[in-house]
């Protein structure tokens, strides 16, 4: 199983100095994994620790967090030996250990040519952090491109880097979209989808079931654990109640999160304010901030923390917390429910590091995202989950703001890749917007 984010550790690798890498990202997406079966693979060793599995590794930052102190612990509670010039080391789940997320600096300072590398599920939550002596990356669930390359297709592979535009390619990627809407980028779920080809659907379909049911599962259990002050029941109703809200739009654009309903007794933003931070800080919500009038950069300016549209972090999930049936989901075709398109775009833009996204509202015109580009521009994004492309709200946002370029993510192959300005892309293809502003 491929990662994109493999290239950044790779050449993180090749740098004389280095800070300690650290990846951080909700649970069960796929960090160990990467650091130890991917990246581990160019090393002559890899020593991993992880502080969940095992809490008594702790003992080893008990005393001195000089480097070479910690390393001789580190081996002697391993019985393993630890070359820094040639092995990994790997400090998993670190957020269970203050000491180790501080040695980071110590590692940072005193031993930059050693390979370190930290990964957490709760880094958001940390009391301490050492700010500026680590090199950080958020992995998220697998992005759409990641799912067409687990899928060992080389035909499919190619036309998808290719960006291909033809009517065969586009029946393709749309099938594997909707599989995609199914299963999501939660690493075992993809998995066990491609590596069951030899059963039924309909056993494949209750493999990636169960699967998600458990991370499901898990994750409400981890409010408790990892709550502290924060009020697990509060983050759970919150946590349950995105999809819910999610799915009450279905041909027009999401609405902004309401907070009456969501919990007993609660109704205002400051009740689910530290709620909805908690989710943010785990990567399990993502936010959307609506902007009114005309948008100007900074975005984050026009920014109100009350007004705010919560995403699930992975559409898999989602549509399995609606009950959404695979065979609902295919059957819909290229009509499927609005705020799952919308959801999958929010996904893929903060995949390429657009976070938080923000979008624009004008009386009764909405459009779905607004992006900042490097030179200041401006760009709206409409998505319409179909094949009809008519948007009024992208006329209307014309109109009022003058944007020197848009885009509409569509159920369609979209246009010639020859116009410049009003560029409409198929929905599959969003991680490639940027490349054409």
């Amino acid at each position: 199983m491929q990662r994109t984010l493999l290239s950044a550790l790779m050449s993180w690798k090749q740098q004389a100095s280095r800070k300690p890498l650290l990846i951080d990202g909700a649970r069960q997406t796929g960090k160990t994994y990467l650091l130890q079966d991917l990246f581990g693979k160019s090393f002559a060793n890899i020593l991993r620790i992880d502080f969940l599995e095992n809490p008594a590794y702790k003992e080893a930052f008990d005393g001195s967090l000089t480097p070479d102190d910690l390393l001789m612990n580190i081996e002697l509670l391993t019985n393993q030996t630890f070359n820094p010039s040639t092995d990994l080391l790997i400090l998993d789940e670190i957020g269970e250990c203050e000491r180790a997320v501080t040695s980071l600096k110590y590692f940072a300072e005193q031993a930059p040519s050693y390979f370190i590398a930290a990964s957490g599920s709760n880094i958001g939550l940390l009391n301490t952090f050492p700010v500026g002596k680590v090199e950080q990356y958020n992995l998220r669930p697998l992005t759409f491109q990641e799912f067409i390359y687990a899928s060992q297709e080389p035909a499919l592979i190619k036309v998808f880097d290719s960006q291909t535009n033809t009517a065969s390619a586009h029946t393709r990627l749309m099938d594997k979209l909707t599989d995609y809407f199914f299963t999501g980028g939660m690493p075992e779920a993809v998995a066990a989808w491609y590596q069951s080809k030899e059963l039924s659907i309909l056993e494949r379909v209750e493999k990636v079931t169960k699967i998600h049911a458990d991370l499901v599962s898990g994750y409400r259990r981890d409010f408790g654990k990892y709550a502290g002050k924060v009020d697990a029941a509060v983050i759970e109703s919150v946590f349950n109640s995105i999809p819910a809200q999610l799915s009450q739009v279905s041909d027009e654009s999401v609405k902004r999160f309401k907070f009456k309903q969501v919990h007993e007794r609660k109704s205002r933003y400051s009740d689910f304010e530290t709620a909805i931070h908690w989710l943010q800080c785990c990567r399990l919500a993502l936010a959307n901030y609506p902007i009114e009038g005309q948008p100007k950069p900074p975005l984050a300016a026009y920014k109100k923390e009350n007004m705010v549209k919560l995403f699930l972090f992975d559409v898999g999930l989602l549509n399995h917390m609606l009950g959404t049936s695979y065979k609902e989901i295919k059957q819909q075709s290229y009509e499927y429910k609005g705020y799952v398109a919308e959801n999958f775009v929010q996904q893929e833009l903060t995949a390429i590091g657009i976070e938080p996204s923000y979008s624009w509202n004008d009386a009764r015109a909405e459009i779905e995202f607004l992006v900042s580009t490097d030179d200041g521009d401006i760009v709206p994004i409409e998505v319409k989950s179909g094949k009809r492309t008519r948007a009024k709200s992208l006329t209307s946002y014309i109109e009022k703001c003058a944007p020197r370029k848009t885009f509409k993510l569509t159920g369609t192959q979209g246009s010639s890749a020859l116009e410049q300005t009003n560029i409409v892309m198929p929905l599959y293809f969003t991680q490639y917007v940027p490349q054409r502003w």
